[in-house]
């Protein structure tokens, strides 16, 4: 068992959640993997269910539904807290994220003794591949408000590739998390921030999936969008304090 557990939220990723799950344990350093399947109709979970027999560190929770991004992660994380993880990280399925880079992640938690490691698409330029300038723009100019509405130090707000030491997340009251979308991405980093804890961000490639469908919807957008303002608002009240 490993002391790093990389969660992996799914909704019909057949298309790509076998080839994630052998790329991450063909790493040169140990993870353990739990997946948390919101019962896609695709069969995702039963290939996840097949692969357990070849792999011991590979979990899988599943869910009922489609609960939301938020909760996916707030359950794995209480998951990983009854167990001895010391290391949490947030990863998507459909090779968005480089899963190489996860060693670099837990190298700046686990070496330089920072609190959470943010994998940047905007810190070092912008990194994004596949995406239209529209998104791209959208997505960029996302960041730059939620930085300047919370005065968060963090280039990428909305980044979903990230390591989070054991302490943060037995330190953040999950029942006081209100987002579910991308909102829940700034909201974590921004309470991490504000109890104190060490954020760095290294820059990482993004690439757009080249399989299955993409869950981004404008619902989610909306909540990124007045959900900064909703976070400035409890820190004025000093909800986080």
């Amino acid at each position: 068992m490993s002391d790093a557990i990389v969660v992996i939220p799914t909704y019909n990723e057949k298309e790509n959640i076998e080839k994630i799950i052998r790329k991450v344990f063909d790493l040169p350093k140990p993870f353990d993997i739990l997946i948390v399947d919101d019962n896609s109709p695709d069969g995702t979970a039963e290939i996840v269910k097949s692969l357990q027999k070849e792999y011991s560190g590979l979990h899988l929770l599943q869910r009922v539904g489609k609960l939301g991004l938020g909760t996916a992660y707030l359950d794995a994380f209480r998951w990983g807290l009854e167990r001895d993880y010391e290391y949490f990280f947030e990863m998507d399925a459909d090779f968005s994220h480089n899963p190489e880079d996860l060693v670099r992640l837990d190298s700046v938690c686990r070496l330089e003794e920072f609190d959470v490691a943010i994998g940047s698409r905007y810190i070092k330029g912008v990194n994004v591949v596949n995406w239209p300038m529209s998104r791209v723009l959208l997505s960029y100019f996302a960041s730059r408000y939620v930085r300047v509405i919370l005065g968060i130090p963090v280039e990428d707000t909305t980044a979903g590739f990230i390591c989070y030491r054991r302490k943060v997340l037995e330190k953040i009251k999950f029942d006081k998390i209100r987002f579910v979308g991308y909102a829940f991405q700034i909201e974590m980093k921004y309470v991490a921030w504000k109890l104190g804890f060490k954020l760095k961000e290294i820059p990482v490639i993004f690439t757009d999936r080249t399989a299955g469908k993409s869950k981004m919807s404008k619902n989610i957008i909306r909540e990124a969008v007045f959900g900064v303002l909703q976070l400035k608002l409890r820190n004025l009240l000093r909800r986080y304090k």
